[in-house]
């Protein structure tokens, strides 16, 4: 099971480290140039690992100098700066760059045994269970059962190896699974080698099956239960093997889905701060950044300490240990040179 760093100096570095090679450092040559975009971005990964609003981590950074100096801010912008930021930097080709960045730094093989796919619904809001349990209207004499009708929804495809997530979609619930197959898993299937998808019944439908297998060579296992089912076998040769040749000791592996959207809620909460549609899917976006960027970071530390010696060889022999460390985070993509001695922890199958 993966676990994420709890240090905020470190998420802030390696935040930069992704930004510097994803990001220009200004969105226009007239720009202020107080600060530059990946150094938005760390204040706003930052703003999601303290659980902060915008005001709250302008305060923060204000009054912690090690954590400006660890990505080089020297002016703290105004939190109107990094809401319109957050618009430019979120958008979803962008967040998607900085998605693929990060994941490179601990992904070298580009093959995938085992992926999941699922979503999750999110609060809009810090409403108590307690209030929405006890709201009741007059006539009522028992705790109603109170309903929202909307809610911000979360769907990912992870590796369920390292738990690393390999693309995201995000949409407003309640809403069917069905429709949202192709768009989740598209981006995690151009960019990785996916051998085998798991999926509940949710996503169980015969254009899924032939998207994941005929376009893109991928195994699925999705249980054959969506609808009225009986005991008529389905006509489609697909959902017929899914009936007659189950692999149910593989697709127990699903619940490492579930443990992703566990991991995104207990560590950056389950209730959005924002209210419009669009602020709501750039703020799960950047929740699935932040969580993956301490992803990385635990489980590269963690295989340095388990190990005699670097499992990188860095080219600058003459560092010290805990600078190999902070060298070694990140791959050749943001500029740093290394070969490999021993497989690290979280390589993709």
């Amino acid at each position: 099971m993966s676990i994420t760093s709890k240090s905020p100096i470190e998420v802030a570095k390696a935040a930069y480290k992704v930004a510097l090679a994803t990001l220009p450092d200004y969105a226009h040559r007239f720009s202020p140039q107080k600060f530059t975009q990946p150094q938005l971005f760390v204040c706003l990964t930052l703003k999601t690992f303290f659980k902060m609003d915008y005001r709250g981590i302008v305060c923060c950074l204000r009054d912690l100098s090690d954590l400006r100096r660890a990505f080089h801010l020297t002016v703290v912008p105004h939190y109107t700066t990094l809401q319109k930021a957050a618009k430019r930097l979120l958008a979803v080709k962008s967040a998607d760059r900085l998605l693929e960045a990060t994941v490179a730094t601990l992904c070298k093989d580009k093959r995938v045994a085992l992926a999941a796919i699922d979503s999750t619904g999110l609060e809009a809001g810090h409403t108590s269970r307690y209030f929405v349990q006890r709201k009741r209207s007059k006539d009522s004499p028992t705790v109603e059962n109170t309903t929202y009708r909307r809610f911000p929804k979360l769907a990912v495809v992870c590796d369920c190896f390292n738990h690393m997530i390999l693309s995201m979609f995000t949409a407003r619930g309640p809403s069917v699974d069905i429709n949202q197959f192709c768009r989740t898993l598209k981006p995690a299937a151009d960019r990785f080698q996916i051998k085998h998808l798991l999926a509940d019944a949710g996503y169980d439908s015969v254009n899924n099956h032939r998207y994941a297998r005929d376009v893109h060579h991928i195994k699925t296992t999705i249980p054959a239960k969506h609808g009225r089912p009986t005991e008529k076998l389905p006509k489609d040769r697909y959902r017929r093997e899914m009936r007659t040749d189950f692999d149910q000791e593989t697709y127990g592996q699903r619940w490492q889905v579930e443990t992703v959207f566990s991991m995104i809620k207990r560590n950056q909460g389950d209730a959005l701060g924002a209210r419009s549609y669009w602020a709501q899917n750039r703020e799960m976006m950047l929740k699935v950044l932040t969580r993956t960027i301490g992803i990385i970071l635990f489980v590269k530390e963690l295989f340095y300490r388990v190990t005699d010696k670097p499992f990188y060889q860095i080219s600058k022999p003459k560092q010290t240990r805990l600078a190999v460390v902070r060298v070694s985070l990140f791959s050749e993509n943001l500029g740093e040179s290394f070969d490999f001695h021993e497989p690290t922890l979280g390589q993709c199958r």
